[in-house]
C-alpha cells in the first residue's frame, strides 16, 4: 500500500488539487492563484509551480504565461475518459490492497468517513482523507460505501470492486451536464 510518507510535497499539493478537481469542488476555468494556495498548504512558489506542472500533464490544469495556471475545461468526453481511468486504476488498487486489509485497516477505513463529516477545518479533512488513502481506498459517506466496506469485511474482493467500478460509473453520470 502507498504511504503519503513517499510523496514529496508537491505530490500531496497536485494530489489534493486534483482530488478538488475532479470532485468539482473546484470548477472548470477557477483561477489557481499561487498566493493563495501557497498559504493553504504552507509551500514555496517553486513548490506550487511543480505541482500545477504535474496537474497540467494529468490535463487538469491549464497553464498561460502571465495568467497563471486554471482548472482546465471539462467537456463529456474527458469527463468520461476520466472515469474510465479511475474505474480501471481504483479497481487494481483495491483488488492489489484489500488481501493485505487487516481488521485494523477495516476499522480505519470506516472511521475516515465519520472523522471526514465532523471535520471543522481543510487540514482535518484533509488529514481524514490521507488516513483513508493510506488503508488503499478513499471512502465517502454512502450507501456505495458501505456495501463496498461490507464485501471487503466479507473478503468477498470481486464483489467490492464490481461494487466500486459501478460507484465511479454513477459518479460519471451525476458529473455529466444534464441533457
Amino acid at each position: 500500500m502507498a504511504d503519503d510518507e513517499n510523496l514529496t510535497t508537491a505530490d500531496r499539493i497536485a494530489a489534493s488539487i486534483g482530488e478538488r478537481i475532479i470532485t468539482g469542488a473546484l470548477q472548470p476555468d477557477v483561477p489557481l492563484r499561487q498566493d493563495h494556495v501557497a498559504r493553504e498548504f504552507h509551500a514555496s512558489h517553486v513548490t506550487l509551480r511543480e505541482a500545477f506542472r504535474q496537474l497540467e500533464a494529468q490535463h487538469l490544469v491549464v497553464a498561460a504565461p502571465r495568467r497563471g495556471a486554471r482548472v482546465a475545461p471539462l467537456d463529456i468526453n474527458s469527463v468520461k475518459e476520466i472515469a474510465e481511468m479511475r474505474a480501471a486504476l481504483e479497481v487494481v488498487a483495491l483488488r492489489n490492497a484489500a488481501p493485505r486489509l487487516t481488521s485494523a485497516h477495516l476499522a480505519r477505513i470506516e472511521l475516515a468517513p465519520i472523522e471526514a463529516d465532523n471535520a471543522e477545518t481543510l487540514q482535518d479533512f484533509e488529514t481524514a482523507n490521507r488516513a483513508a488513502r493510506s488503508a488503499g481506498w478513499r471512502p465517502r459517506p454512502s450507501q456505495d460505501h458501505r456495501l463496498i466496506l461490507q464485501s471487503l469485511r466479507a473478503r468477498n474482493i470481486d464483489q467490492a470492486c464490481n461494487l466500486l467500478a459501478r460507484h465511479i460509473q454513477t459518479i460519471e453520470r451525476l458529473a455529466l451536464p444534464a441533457s
